[in-house]
């Protein structure tokens, strides 16, 4: 019965799970599209580096120096990547110049797999190093992805920890402003009188000082 639930959840979780790839063969890009489909994950494709780049607002970025806001601006769209996959061997960038290019970016905290059909130790090694998750070997296969299911759940993790830490600054932030009422409602009636005395003279005083400023 745990064993289900636990199933059940990896699929949920895996669902939602977003994954862009970065590939210039069609036919890779296929295979990829069926394998994460197969694995209930959403992909966005795109073929090139530069594609990628502008997807996830870095090219914008570099134009407004803004770097440190594009992952945030685009989780606020709704489109929040969970992981990069990238091909080595591109025309113009290649997967290894844009893993430098995410590393070095707000991106950089997003686990980045570089895939080749050439089985380079020195290439391999370079780009494991470089900061890249894993480097599989194409053509993928169902057991690769596999691999991958303990970046999908580190993944989640960080963010139901995000959630966690957002709702407790929230709920903080409501006992902080009950705390503050409480306290004005305590008042006895003669300190309520001058308490509500005083903000209105603070604030005619605000109101006058605005319209001599007009």
């Amino acid at each position: 019965m745990e064993l289900v639930k636990s199933q059940k959840l990896e699929q949920q979780q895996q669902q939602h799970f977003h994954v862009l790839v970065v590939d210039d063969s069609v036919i890779d890009r296929k295979l990829l599209e069926r394998l994460l489909r197969d694995s209930s994950c959403k992909a966005t494709f795109v073929d090139s580096g530069d594609k990628a780049l502008k997807y996830l607002g870095l090219l914008d970025d570099e134009l407004h120096n803004a770097s440190s806001t594009s992952s945030e601006s685009l989780e606020q769209s709704g489109m929040k990547v969970n992981m990069i996959m990238t091909d080595y061997c591109m025309p113009g960038m290649s997967g290894y110049d844009l893993l430098k290019r995410i590393k070095g970016s707000s991106w950089k905290d997003v686990p980045v797999v570089i895939m080749s059909s050439e089985n380079i130790p020195s290439r391999i090694t370079m780009c494991l190093e470089g900061g890249a998750e894993e480097f599989l070997l194409k053509p993928l296969q169902i057991s690769d992805l596999k691999k991958l299911q303990p970046c999908f759940l580190e993944s989640f993790d960080n963010f139901s920890e995000q959630k966690k830490s957002a709702d407790r600054s929230m709920a903080s932030h409501t006992a902080n402003n009950n705390d503050t009422l409480n306290t004005t409602k305590a008042l006895c009636p003669q300190q309520w009188f001058k308490f509500q005395f005083v903000s209105t003279i603070i604030t005619t005083i605000f109101r006058f000082w605005n319209w001599k400023s007009l």
